[in-house]
């Protein structure tokens, strides 16, 4: 979802639970305040690959998609008690069951639990809830470093009509990833809601930070150690986004922490061949946690099917047009038209699909 792009751009399975609820053991972890005390502190290791393939492999095949409601534009419109939809929710991801999905990457925000952290922890769960009785069991996303990178609780901007992303914030935002101060009360919003939902079915995955800047990298490995010591028992994990050199360490960074090897991808089905092969050589699944640029050759003709072949999870940017604008090119200017061949997303805001013959794809491929 980054604005800038890398080179290569061009209901599931036993023991789901969907009835499921949390087990509120939050852990009181030890809040650090040096390095020495950090280093002391007990350290939940990595998923083996073979303890990540038995969980992976009982399962049916992951296909679902980045979501927002299309009446919020962006994390904090979503999760905010004013503005939280859970009709919009329900009825939208019926769509996305209605073609096979069964899972959904979804963007949680730090200031929303600041904000009100027992109401945020409330909503999380009614979202979760509704998920489950569409079929779908979703990961969740705790930080990211795309877009807009000073976020503000309360009201949300309006939407810029024809601007890809218009409204989405980063989180903690760039300020946040430098100054180590703030990191106490990210490590407090780490633990309250992994140790919350550290055992709930309705959870598939903790995606522990989304693309993150090389500026966030130290902050990165100190999120990958708030979620070990929550000891959740679903898998974590953060996608590698880039293999060029510049985001060479995060990405090695990234690909070594994980228990489940997440990834982006945004070109065409050959080069995704190529990247999914790259990745297999670690021993442990994947799931492409987003993919679906038309415009840059990954569209759902050619590269769902190589996912279904391959046996790789995969989770589309988008499910409904709405304020997010993300029908429209990364860098798209305001007043922009209404593009013949929209970027990501599958359906309008009525249930009408864009383009019937991808939802039909979908519907053969996870019948």
């Amino acid at each position: 979802m980054a604005a800038i792009r890398p080179a290569f751009d061009g209901p599931l399975g036993p023991g789901r639970g969907s009835d499921g609820h949390p087990v509120s053991r939050l852990q009181s972890n030890r809040m650090c305040t040096n390095s020495d005390s950090q280093a002391a502190q007990t350290n939940h290791s990595r998923w083996t690959a073979q303890r990540a393939n038995a969980w992976y492999e009982p399962r049916l095949w992951l296909v679902g998609c980045n979501f927002i409601p299309s009446t919020a534009i962006n994390q904090l419109e979503m999760w905010q008690e004013d503005t939280f939809d859970p009709e919009t929710i329900d009825r939208e991801l019926g769509w996305a069951q209605g073609i096979g999905m069964n899972t959904a990457r979804v963007y949680l925000h730090d200031l929303a639990w600041s904000q009100d952290p027992d109401g945020f922890k409330s909503r999380v769960s009614a979202f979760l809830d509704i998920a489950s009785k569409r079929g779908i069991v979703p990961m969740l996303v705790l930080f990211d470093s795309c877009w807009n990178p000073e976020p503000k609780i309360g009201k949300q901007p309006e939407t810029r009509l024809g601007v890809h992303n218009c409204g989405w914030v980063q989180s903690p935002g760039p300020k946040g990833e430098l100054d180590a101060s703030t990191w106490p009360d990210l490590e407090r919003y780490v633990a309250d809601v992994v140790g919350s939902f550290r055992d709930d079915p309705r959870i598939l995955l903790w995606d522990v930070y989304n693309e993150p800047a090389n500026q966030a990298l130290t902050l990165l490995k100190e999120t990958f150690r708030w979620v070990r010591n929550a000891d959740p028992s679903q898998p974590i994990s953060s996608g590698m986004f880039a293999r060029d050199p510049d985001h060479a360490e995060v990405a090695a960074y990234q690909i070594a922490e994980s228990d489940v090897i997440t990834c982006h991808h945004y070109g065409p089905a050959d080069d995704l061949r190529v990247f999914m092969g790259e990745l297999r050589a670690h021993g442990r699944p994947i799931i492409c946690t987003e993919w679906m640029a038309r415009t840059h050759g990954s569209i759902v003709p050619t590269n769902l099917p190589v996912f279904k072949e391959l046996g790789i999870g995969c989770i589309n940017w988008g499910l409904v047009y709405g304020k997010t604008q993300t029908i429209y090119p990364w860098g798209s200017e305001a007043g922009t038209p209404e593009p013949a061949l929209w970027f990501h997303d599958l359906f309008r805001h009525d249930g009408s699909p864009f383009d019937p013959t991808e939802i039909e794809l979908f519907r053969v491929l996870t019948g």
